[in-house]
């Protein structure tokens, strides 16, 4: 099972003060930056994946790339503007979710294709066209609406022009097909249709609404018609408590950000481990938390208090970290900090378990070991992306501990 990471343009500057909390004045982003597979010790990572959309922007806005970053991306190719190792693979797709609301894709198949192949990814996905709704089939039947007909209908159509265009350039990317659905007989029929193409890696799109139990009917329904040398990928879908059941019914690979974005996003589940997860301690910046800074320029909260309940603080956790400060004073400094900036809900319960157990002191995924206690502290993009990098460690790790698929047998007729 190979998990891709889809890119959003996420590094860290390795020369970042954390005490002083600021940048070095000598940093040059895409120079000195770094992105995960380089600050890990570990892969966190076999694969990634950069959509169209990210790059180049779509109707609903830009993309997350300057111009002086995409005229890289072309004239190094993917794998030297990521500065990949051999063993991380590369995948692209138009990021279908960007033109969710259009009643058409805003791509042609040979503007994808050139993306892809100018690039140099290894794989690519077929133009689809997320389709906003699921029918269980437990519900009452009933025809679904003529939108939904007509987007897996492009989809298809765009999955059989992207096979015969790949194959009349004789292009090196691997064409993958994708598809759409809103219950597990549409899936199913997609999925047909597209190996009648001559695809042999379908991704199927528009589940990350649906429930794992939805996800798994969808993928027992595919499997009665799946062809035993046909791959499936999830797009952006972890669901790592059912992977085994999911590559046990064809998936072989699937791309998500939840690890990562669980990091800053999860109002709870922070820090993960290889057992469970932890909440990050909230320190938020005095002069960086943008509600923290409406609340000191409205007069609720007062600036040179919070920045010395901020201090004190940071000084506590670090003293903590190395053993010169008890866990109670440690708490007693954090209370301090919620009391001064008026916290809408205190954590520190949450913090009591964080700081007794340490998990950074005992990981080795090369952040924790080099940042300490800041890795655990929700405070800025550098500590917050950190934190998200080393989630996806504990990711890689954890799928090293899944039992290995029992292929199917071949039923001969």
């Amino acid at each position: 099972m190979k998990f891709y990471f889809p890119d959003s343009q996420d590094l860290v500057s390795p020369s970042y003060d954390f005490k002083r909390d600021e940048y070095s004045p000598l940093r040059v982003r895409q120079r000195d930056d770094k992105y995960a597979h380089e600050v890990l010790t570990k892969p966190a990572y076999q694969g990634l994946l950069v959509s169209k959309a990210i790059v180049d922007g779509s109707v609903g806005g830009v993309g997350k790339y300057t111009g002086a970053q995409r005229q890289r991306l072309f004239r190094l190719g993917v794998r030297g503007f990521f500065r990949l190792p051999d063993d991380v693979t590369t995948i692209g797709d138009c990021g279908a979710f960007s033109y969710v609301n259009e009643h058409t894709p805003p791509y042609t198949t040979d503007e994808v294709l050139d993306f892809y192949e100018e690039c140099g990814f290894d794989s690519g996905v077929s133009i689809d066209h997320v389709i906003l709704g699921y029918q269980r089939p437990a519900m009452i039947a009933k025809p679904p609406p003529p939108e939904w007909v007509e987007r897996r209908e492009i989809s298809l159509k765009n999955g059989l022009d992207f096979i015969d265009n790949a194959r009349a350039r004789k292009s090196t990317v691997e064409p993958v097909g994708a598809a759409q659905g809103w219950d597990p007989e549409s899936y199913a029929d997609s999925v047909q249709q597209l190996q009648s193409f001559g695809y042999k890696r379908i991704a199927l799109g528009g589940m990350v609404p649906l429930k794992t139990p939805d996800i798994l009917d969808c993928l027992m329904s595919i499997d009665e018609i799946r062809s035993t040398d046909v791959e499936l990928h999830l797009l952006g879908v972890t669901r790592f408590e059912a992977i085994s059941k999911f590559a046990r019914l064809g998936v072989t690979s699937f791309d998500s950000t939840s690890a990562f974005r669980q990091s800053f996003m999860d109002d709870r589940d922070n820090y993960h481990t290889d057992t469970g997860a932890f909440t990050a301690i909230r320190v938020p910046q005095v002069d960086g938390n943008l509600m923290l800074k409406r609340a000191i320029l409205s007069g609720q909260v007062s600036q040179a208090q919070a920045i010395r309940s901020e201090r004190s603080a940071l000084k506590a956790l670090r003293e903590f970290d190395v053993g010169t400060c008890t866990l109670h004073h440690a708490l007693e400094a954090l209370a301090e900090y919620e009391e001064v900036i008026a916290v809408k809900k205190s954590y520190l319960t949450l913090y009591e378990e964080t700081l007794s157990s340490a998990p950074w002191k005992s990981c080795p995924c090369g952040l924790c070991e080099k940042h300490g206690i800041d890795i655990a502290i929700f405070r800025g993009t550098e500590r917050n992306k950190r934190r998200g990098f080393h989630n996806l460690a504990v990711l890689a790790a954890k799928m090293k501990t899944l039992p290995k698929p029992i292929k199917r047998k071949t039923t001969s007729v």
